[in-house]
This record gives C-alpha cells, sequence and structure tokens, in this order.
C-alpha cells in the first residue's frame, strides 16, 4: 500500500516550528531542547520533511549528518501521532537511505531506544565491534 504523504529535502518547506515542538516535548532524546539549538541543527544538517499532500502540513521530520562522502548519522526521526501507524515512519527512513545511496557512504549510523525493529527493515544492525566507538559527551 503506497503511503499518502510526500517527502521533499527543500529546506523551504519545513516548518521549523513545528518541528521544534515536536522534539521538545515528545521526543525522549530531546526533551527541554531549545529553539535556537534545533535551528542551528536544522542549519547544519540534511533534512527530510513528510507531508500530506492534502493540505501540505507536516506530519513527520528526520535529520542527516553527513559530509556526503563517508559517513552519516540519522537522528530526530519523528512522526506526529496522528500519522503513526501507517507506515510513515519506514517510508521517511527508506527515502533517507534512498538518498544517501549515491554518495556511497561506508556507515551511516544512528540511535534508537525502542525503535530497533523499524530501523532493522531498512537495514541497520547493530554495531559489529561496539567496544571500539567512543563518545566525548559535555552535558
Amino acid at each position: 500500500m503506497p503511503i499518502p504523504y510526500e517527502i521533499s529535502t527543500d529546506p523551504a518547506r519545513l516548518d521549523a516550528a513545528r518541528v521544534h515542538h515536536w522534539l521538545s516535548t515528545d521526543a525522549y532524546w530531546a526533551l527541554g531542547r531549545s529553539r535556537e539549538t534545533q535551528d542551528r541543527a536544522i542549519a547544519g544538517s540534511l533534512n527530510f520533511g513528510a507531508y500530506d499532500p492534502g493540505t501540505g502540513e507536516q506530519v513527520g521530520y528526520a535529520r542527516v549528518i553527513t559530509d556526503r562522502a563517508t559517513f552519516a548519522w540519522l537522528c530526530d526521526v519523528y512522526v506526529a501521532p496522528a500519522a503513526r501507524g501507517r507506515g510513515l515512519g519506514r517510508a521517511l527512513i527508506e527515502a533517507v537511505c534512498g538518498h544517501l545511496e549515491p554518495y556511497g557512504l561506508r556507515r551511516t549510523l544512528l540511535a534508537t531506544h525502542d525503535a530497533h525493529g523499524l530501523y532493522e527493515k531498512a537495514g541497520f544492525r547493530p554495531l559489529e565491534s561496539p567496544g571500539h566507538w567512543m563518545a566525548r559527551e559535555t552535558r
């Protein structure tokens, strides 16, 4: 069944206020994120919006940080509550992966607390050597 939504990377279509509201109030990984921080994240990223074709209303979002040569980080994947359960999350992830495919990236990473099954459908797997990875956290 085709997903009745449009997915676009056009930054002019993003509803930044809506994205900030979603993430800062309903996404466990971004609760309390400031609007300034979200706006900077959007400005420095490849952004994907999902839109209702009838109304043009934004109903989903995903963000990718990438050098477009070797690496990408998929983050801030969010589907509005009213649009959930219709395959939009999977379609959004597949659109991201399809968009990144021509770059020939060696690795695309993400982190999730509760959506492993969704990402596995798009080919994501646990790291083979998680002990090799390190993080520097400042907060």
